[in-house]
């Protein structure tokens, strides 16, 4: 019996998903919880889902929405927060060079921390994916992170008074666990180790979340060259 190669693409990208999804499920659902807890309707948190996804930057609206800070402040610190898909972007565009330009703009919208970690790992290895592994590998994680949204949501509203909602391990270990998936040689040891210290440094200098960006670029820079270093032994 012959597969089509286009199905085994669509295959590798739900499997890929797999573990996104796991990590999405406690992740989405404390979002919830803690959305309709904050005083927003199921409604209210289920459009942040939908039309922003974007975890970190959805646990930040939803603080200070509730705390009544201004649309300027909220506009501002979400952008400085995903300051970082500028750089997954940027990485991930030379595995789509062959893909329809049409294809692009939907499938910006639902790069991630996690989609980005799991398609570069998938892309590194194998440059035959077409647009198809993309729609799988992120609609699945998208529908993962609405439908565990949506259940925290309601589980907020049938849950009265208030609740510790004890999953705050949750998205660190997810992150962590995405790093170690990347890991291989001691080069990106060393760019993993040197950039997370240098986060941690700089998180007590600079403002915000622009401590993530600053190590990220420092990092990258820093591998290009050792990668220059390496060659000319």
């Amino acid at each position: 019996m012959i597969v089509d190669s286009d199905v085994k693409k669509s295959i590798n990208g739900v499997k890929s998903a797999l573990p996104i999804v796991l990590g999405y499920l406690p992740i989405g659902f404390a979002y919830g919880l803690v959305g309709v807890k904050s005083g927003f309707t199921i409604s209210q948190v289920m459009a942040l889902s939908l039309f922003v996804y974007a975890g970190s930057a959805q646990f930040i609206g939803i603080s200070l929405l509730s705390a009544g800070t201004s649309i300027v402040t909220l506009v501002s610190t979400i952008f400085i927060v995903n300051l970082r898909h500028f750089l997954y972007s940027t990485s991930l565009s030379q595995y789509m060079k062959h893909i329809s330009r049409k294809h692009i703009p939907i499938l910006s919208f639902f790069i991630t921390d996690e989609t980005y970690a799991v398609a570069i790992t998938d892309l590194q290895s194998n440059s035959e994916y077409t647009e198809g592994y993309f729609y799988q590998l992120f609609l699945t994680s998208y529908t993962a992170w609405v439908f565990s949204s949506f259940l925290g949501a309601v589980s907020g509203s049938l849950i009265g008074g208030s609740i510790n909602v004890g999953l705050d391990f949750a998205l660190p270990a997810m992150y962590i666990a995405l790093l170690l998936m990347q890991i291989s040689g001691y080069k990106k040891v060393f760019i993993s180790i040197f950039s997370g210290l240098l986060s941690i440094t700089l998180m007590f200098i600079l403002p915000g979340n622009t401590n993530v960006i600053a190590a990220a670029l420092i990092g990258a820079g820093m591998g290009v060259l050792l990668d220059k270093w390496v060659r000319n032994l």
